[in-house]
């Protein structure tokens, strides 16, 4: 019984005397500072430092009130996670492909406010992962339905004619998609 609570509290040491480190081991970073909280693990299946990744990722839901979508947060992790590993990131090709209530998320900080009555959550997260090449995509036919036109999507915000056809196109060049 000692020895447990002995070992308990030496990983929260260790964790505190890790810098940006949560008690719980987790933190942010390499990659994208924030978002993507990881933890860094002594790994028996190791990823090659020369791994190549293309993975699409995809989802209906919008992130819950005044946070950011789970997803996108989610896709911080796998570059941090990954950056962390020793992979490049010229080596990950990520995309996203949004639709249903999700395609809010995509919105700029004025569209969502004139849409929803409210600053987009998403708006750093957004600009952080467009700016290490991650491509994100809009379902044409849920933007359609919900009244989103092309100049209401952040800059770098790509619109598909539907989800469909992403997943079609960004799977025929290569794109696997993330089941979580």
């Amino acid at each position: 019984m000692m020895q447990g609570k002995l070992l308990g509290m030496a990983a929260i040491v260790a964790a505190l005397l890790v810098p940006g480190a949560a008690a719980d081991g987790f933190r942010s970073g390499p990659v994208i500072e924030g978002f993507g909280k990881v933890a860094y693990v002594k790994q028996t299946f190791p990823v090659a430092k020369d791994q190549h990744f293309k993975v699409v990722f995809d989802t209906g839901e919008q992130g819950k009130e005044g946070d950011v979508n789970r997803t996108l947060d989610s896709m911080a992790r796998f570059l941090n996670m990954h950056g962390a590993a020793g992979v490049p990131l010229e080596n990950i090709q990520l995309a996203l492909v949004l639709h249903g209530k999700a395609a809010w998320d995509a919105l700029t900080d004025d569209a969502h406010q004139r849409k929803l009555a409210k600053s987009n959550p998403n708006s750093a997260l957004l600009q952080a992962l467009l700016d290490k090449g991650v491509r994100i995509i809009v379902c044409g036919q849920t933007a359609a339905y919900l009244g989103i036109d092309n100049n209401m999507l952040a800059p770098g915000v790509e619109m598909s004619l539907s989800a469909m056809t992403a997943h079609a196109q960004l799977a025929q060049q290569g794109y696997s998609l993330n089941p979580f």
